[in-house]
């Protein structure tokens, strides 16, 4: 039995701290699987993912090592473990529209979702009901101010030791700061058949351009609005005697569906990301 963790790695861009990083986990023994790093506006994000042998395995020498080196780089290193076979810990981010929710605690419910829904977050208050009747922690966080909604769910996720995040219609952009911690982490939702109509109005754009097809994107989330690497998309035919609430109802029909099915295919681990394109595997 060989045990993972995941190591995230964030701070001012410096000379060494690939190299600082990779030696001190060789020195506690570890073999890294995989790691990526990229600089964004002088900024220093990497995800490395390790493995440990069992007798080999000291999680508090390695935390420890791990807050140390972090001190003196001036950087934030973060640490999550997780099991082999354990159900992955999901957290679901939801702003008022309870499709998307309901869908996914239905999927959970009935074992079509094979992972355990650990908390819902939400910038408003409406769905709590929802998450209260499936026996999950509800958290509000008020989202006026981005940077403090942000910090203030990283730390609920954290807290409730997520492995990654749903998106069930959650009304606000995530910053890089945000996303970058969850790499490949984050499924969200979109109303349109991306690239085309980005942004908070895709079933209004659709309508007013008049196209004869519509659909919804589910997609993982990156620092690029809207434009994260395509998981999976379904289309509907918009009829000529169908008004904009009518698209919104055919639409919502489907974001469910297909976010269902996202998740599906990353929790049957059939998803592999290169060069930006999501594959099955």
């Amino acid at each position: 039995m060989r045990q993972l963790i995941t190591v995230t790695v964030i701070g001012g861009d410096k000379t060494g701290v690939i190299a600082r990083i990779t030696s001190l986990l060789f020195e506690l023994g570890a073999n890294i699987e995989a790691m990526e790093e990229q600089v964004t506006r002088g900024q220093f994000s990497m995800v490395l993912q390790a493995s440990w042998k069992a007798s080999q395995w000291r999680p508090g020498v390695i935390q420890s090592a791990l807050e140390k080196v972090g001190a003196e780089l001036g950087m934030e290193i973060k640490l999550r473990t997780s099991q082999p076979h354990a159900l992955r810990r999901v957290g679901l981010l939801v702003t008022r529209e309870p499709h998307c929710l309901e869908a996914l605690l239905r999927g959970f419910e009935n074992g079509t979702l094979k992972a355990k829904p650990v908390v819902v977050v939400g910038n408003r208050s409406e769905l709590k009901p929802l998450a209260k009747a499936a026996g999950i922690p509800f958290c509000y966080l008020p989202w006026d101010d981005r940077v403090k909604g942000e910090t203030a769910a990283l730390k609920v996720l954290e807290e409730y030791e997520v492995d990654f995040v749903v998106l069930a219609r959650f009304m606000k952009i995530l910053s890089p700061n945000f996303v970058w911690r969850y790499k490949n982490k984050i499924i969200n939702i979109h109303p349109s058949l991306l690239p085309s109509f980005p942004g908070p109005q895709p079933y209004r754009q659709a309508y007013e351009r008049g196209v004869k097809m519509a659909g919804v994107t589910a997609h993982f989330v990156t620092m690029h609005l809207d434009e994260g690497p395509i998981i999976a998309q379904a289309a509907f035919p918009v009829l000529p005697n169908m008004t904009l609430p009518k698209i919104v109802a055919a639409g919502q029909k489907l974001e469910s569906k297909v976010l269902v099915k996202a998740v599906r295919l990353f929790l049957q681990k059939r998803l592999d990301v290169h060069w930006g394109v999501v594959r099955e595997v």
